[in-house]
């Protein structure tokens, strides 16, 4: 194994590259008219997306990877979800997708009047399921990788962090923690892009009050934060505002770039996010939208 690597033995591979106009490799994630665009996903990359409970973090990493699908044919993503089963990610992202209420699709309530609907947001996830794969548990690393290696994904999404162990890691929960994400590392290095949903932990407020107040919510936040803020390159918190839909997506570190602030609506009973109605950020549906 090489102890050294010396820089002009890298410098004129490095310079080719760069002179030679061809970015590197990113996937979209997002149409063009949304502020969520600006969320990076390429090779080697590591997002952690944190919020409190119930505030919409898997709701909005699903709408992500699902986009990313629809936008790339060549995009192959697994998923690893340690609450909820595929089937409810299914019905999600087809509310979503049909503008259909998820209490219509969950208690399959469906009127004619739906059904031009219903067909369209089955037909986008018809389009796409072939190169989505899902993790069943027990929800270890190894189990990812073993999954990974048939899959081959681009893109792994874990969800959440602290629910996933290493086989080796026993009941030492913050050790477990700090081998998990020298993993996820490793899934990066090997050319993976690697999205991961935290839990947060409840931070005191001016008032001494303990909760998930936007203002308080930090990269100290993150459950066991130490390995999480130097693990990975982007971190984003989802903060609520002020009326029931609004939603900033904290941009709290880039490693390399600028922090940018993200301002979203969320309609809860679709299960979407969205560019605010007024403001810089406001956006429009795409062309792939049913009609």
């Amino acid at each position: 194994m090489k102890k050294l690597i010396r820089g002009d033995e890298l410098f004129s591979s490095w310079k080719e590259k760069l002179l030679s106009g061809t970015p590197p490799i990113r996937w979209a994630l997002a149409d063009e008219s949304s502020p969520l665009k600006d969320i990076q996903a390429g090779p080697g990359r590591v997002t952690v997306i944190g919020g409190a409970p119930g505030d919409g973090k898997t709701a909005l990493v699903m709408q992500l990877i699902t986009d990313g699908l629809r936008l790339s044919d060549e995009l192959r993503v697994l998923v690893a979800n340690v609450e909820m089963e595929p089937s409810v990610l299914f019905e999600r992202q087809l509310s979503r997708l049909s503008g259909i209420d998820m209490d219509i699709i969950e208690h399959r309530k469906f009127q004619s009047d739906h059904m031009a609907r219903l067909n369209a947001g089955l037909e986008q996830l018809e389009a796409i399921v072939s190169r989505l794969g899902f993790v069943p548990g027990p929800f270890t690393l190894e189990n990812v990788a073993h999954a990974a290696d048939e899959l081959e994904p681009q893109i792994l999404v874990l969800d959440y962090l602290q629910r996933f162990q290493s086989s080796t890691s026993g009941d030492d929960r913050r050790g477990g923690l700090d081998q998990s994400m020298s993993l996820i590392r490793r899934f990066a290095d090997a050319g993976s892009c690697v999205f991961v949903v935290s839990a947060l932990s409840r931070q005191k407020n001016a008032q001494g009050r303990s909760g998930y107040d936007a203002e308080t919510l930090t990269l100290a936040a993150f459950r066991d934060s130490s390995e999480i803020e130097f693990g990975v390159d982007d971190a984003y918190i989802l903060t609520k505002g002020k009326e029931p839909t609004e939603r900033t997506l904290k941009h709290l570190k880039s490693r390399n770039g600028e922090c940018r602030d993200i301002v979203l609506e969320f309609d809860g009973a679709v299960q979407r996010f969205s560019g605010t109605c007024n403001g810089d950020n406001a956006s429009e549906v795409g062309s792939w939208w049913p009609q």
